[in-house]
């Protein structure tokens, strides 16, 4: 892609790589450490379940953006080799955080019946409608947001290459704005409707438009189109959005402005802290890239697996400063002894696996793609 490297600096086009960019690992951190507040019913941040939605579109934006660079490189994007590699950093976590759970669950918690039917709609990833519609997994509650990201990872590929064959040269962003605009309005069409509050949150359908938003991200900046250029100007403006985050935590659990309007604009915020922390430079970089921050990125799918029944045990007995710091230092450390040992192993015999096949002569040399650490 000749010149497109200064036109997009977050990507690089030597072998599909990503260039790591360390705010993105910060900004995880951000979003990690919202949920745990959430989860451990901390005080005015009723509404920091808002930080999944952080997670949602900085996914949608680096899976696009991997997907985008193949799909231009070679006007295909290879499937198997897509779904074998979130295969392969997902489920080896997954699979560890379950079995564990299976077997120390009946001794933390002796009064639940629902530990191994919990567990095995959580592997399946069936949990956001199971929560939505079924209440099930009840003890996992936090697998929803995971099974909407594999929804995502399933339908997303094949999708995005019958866009970018039926868009016009350099303009798949229309139809990726008009996705978003789209899953928005569903989202409020059922909130008109009077449906629960909780069967609209845990859904797919009703939840995909964070993803959708950082697809469309992805596919800006790529392509360039001239109105984003003039929107510059406008940068001043944008970051309202990022100050109004602070304010909607109060948002409580079962009010629908949440649905209607809150998770829009952590969207736009979130759009806006991404675009913000493209260049190395800037208060915001600087934030995002404190150490601490850094290391509960790196860590933060594990953390983001561990913490909830480590929050739910916690919270049941201290009080919520307790449960907050308690929570997040044993999930970290659980994350940590998951990623170094299991998860490494895996993405190394993935890697491994990889280069083999790229220089088997029957077969074309596929590009190689790096994978960020991320909660999903």
């Amino acid at each position: 892609m000749p010149g497109r490297k200064e036109r997009c600096p977050v990507l690089v086009e030597t072998a599909f790589k990503l260039r790591y960019n360390p705010a993105l690992d910060g900004l995880r951190g951000v979003a990690i450490v919202l949920v745990i507040l959430s989860h451990a019913h901390a005080p005015l941040f009723d509404g920091a379940f808002f930080g999944v939605d952080l997670f949602f579109v900085l996914s949608g934006f680096l899976i696009t953006s991997l997907l985008l660079m193949e799909y231009k490189a070679h006007e295909r994007i290879d499937f198997w080799r897509f779904y074998r590699r979130r295969f392969l950093r997902l489920m080896p976590a997954l699979a560890l955080f379950l079995g564990v759970y299976c077997l120390a669950a009946p001794y933390l918690w002796p009064d639940l019946t629902d530990i191994y039917s919990d567990a095995l709609v959580s592997i399946l990833y069936l949990a956001d409608y199971g929560i939505a519609f079924f209440d099930s997994p009840d003890t996992l509650l936090h697998m929803w947001s995971l099974s909407v990201e594999e929804h995502f990872y399933l339908i997303w590929p094949p999708l995005l290459v019958w866009l970018l064959r039926k868009a016009a040269p350099g303009r798949v962003w229309a139809p990726l704005l008009a996705l978003w605009v789209l899953s928005t309005l569903w989202r409020i069409f059922w909130v008109q409707q009077g449906q629960q509050f909780y069967e609209i949150f845990f859904r797919f359908d009703t939840r995909a438009s964070g993803l959708l938003a950082g697809a469309l991200l992805a596919a800006l900046m790529l392509e360039r189109p001239l109105w984003i250029e003039r929107l510059k100007s406008l940068r001043g403006y944008t970051m309202w959005f990022v100050l109004a985050v602070p304010l909607i935590m109060e948002l409580k659990w079962d009010d629908h402005h949440a649905m209607l309007w809150g998770i829009t604009v952590v969207e736009c915020a979130a759009m806006v802290l991404l675009l913000a922390v493209q260049k190395p430079e800037g208060v915001i970089y600087e934030m995002l890239t404190g150490p601490i921050l850094l290391k509960l990125g790196q860590l933060s799918y594990g953390i983001y697996l561990w913490h909830y029944p480590v929050v739910r045990y916690l919270r049941a007995d201290y009080s919520w400063p307790v449960t907050v710091i308690g929570g997040l230092l044993i999930s970290a450390a659980l994350s940590a002894l998951s990623f170094y040992t299991l998860e490494r192993w895996a993405l190394r015999y993935r890697d491994r696996s990889e280069k083999r096949a790229s220089h088997l002569p029957a077969k074309r040399k596929e590009p190689q793609m790096r994978e960020a650490t991320q909660h999903s």
